[in-house]
């Protein structure tokens, strides 16, 4: 979590939401890393898990991350929820929760749906304090 952390911090550089992600392997390995984009690329869909499980497809010459863990300072919104599943990794870990667009528990659980074809397995709280002071260190200067 502190390596998600110190990647969010990089988000402020460009005005963005401060959070970061990374997807680690199965024998821990880091495959891929992120941060919050959408304001430096001018992409809605540059969303710190979207890249973090690009770059770890990459890595790795496919797109199932199985075995995989995402790491990220914040919960996922739905569409990192859906990109998380899609791409089958097997454990999310999450610092602070969301309780406006999280979907990993907090308002959607996108990822533990019954209908879903893969649920992975969701860890949060891991560094909560720390995560969610540098978010609403963020907010309160937009304000």
């Amino acid at each position: 979590m502190g390596m998600a952390l110190h990647e969010a911090t990089h988000a402020l550089a460009s005005d963005d939401v401060p959070v970061g992600a990374l997807v680690v392997s199965p024998r821990g390995t880091l495959l891929g890393v992120g941060r919050n984009r959408r304001e430096e690329a001018q992409d809605p869909t540059a969303h710190a898990e979207v890249l973090a499980v690009r770059q770890a497809a990459a890595t790795l010459g496919g797109w199932r991350l199985e075995g995989c863990t995402l790491v990220v300072t914040l919960e996922p919104c739905v569409m990192c929820a859906g990109a998380i599943a899609l791409a089958r990794v097997a454990r999310v870990v999450l610092g602070a929760w969301d309780p406006k667009a999280g979907a990993t528990g907090s308002v959607w659980d996108v990822v533990r749906d019954r209908r879903s074809t893969h649920r992975p397995e969701v860890v949060g709280g891991v560094r909560e304090a720390e995560c969610g002071a540098l978010l609403r260190e963020f907010f309160e200067t937009q304000r």
